[in-house]
């Protein structure tokens, strides 16, 4: 799940570190639970979501916390409606065809969330965790 949408910046690691510590310190783990898919298109590509059913109130919360102080010039504005995304289609077509095949699917996944991560995107799409924060 994406909390803070990609940036780039100036912060480095350490202070990031910092930051996320002293952001998230109030916050301690909790339940997630998701279910059902939905769509979007945007300018970005086609994207197919699994929903966040229980626990977006947190979600939400946290990612207004991060977005606070040294991330508030990265907030682009957008509306935050958590989810998990699940693919990104090439075509309006693909998503349409992708959507129609898991929307027979009711099965709800539930989880508990006890770390929050800082992901880097690397040059050929790839994930790179860099930093790791427990909540407590």
């Amino acid at each position: 799940m994406t909390l803070v949408f990609p940036f780039e910046g100036e912060l480095t690691n350490e202070e990031l570190n910092l930051y996320m510590r002293e952001s998230l310190k109030d916050i301690h783990p909790f339940k997630i639970e998701l279910e059902g898919f939905s769509k979007q298109e945007d300018r970005y590509g086609n994207y197919l979501f699994l929903n966040v059913v229980q626990g977006m109130d947190v979600i939400k919360s946290i990612h207004d916390i991060l977005y606070k102080d040294k991330l508030k010039e990265f907030n682009l504005g957008y509306d935050y409606v958590p989810h998990m995304t699940v693919g990104k289609l090439s075509s309006m077509e693909l998503l349409n065809k992708a959507f129609d095949d898991v929307s027979k699917y009711k099965d709800r996944f539930s989880t508990l969330v006890n770390k929050i991560y800082v992901e880097m995107i690397g040059e050929n799409e790839e994930s790179i965790i860099l930093l790791e924060q427990e909540l407590s």
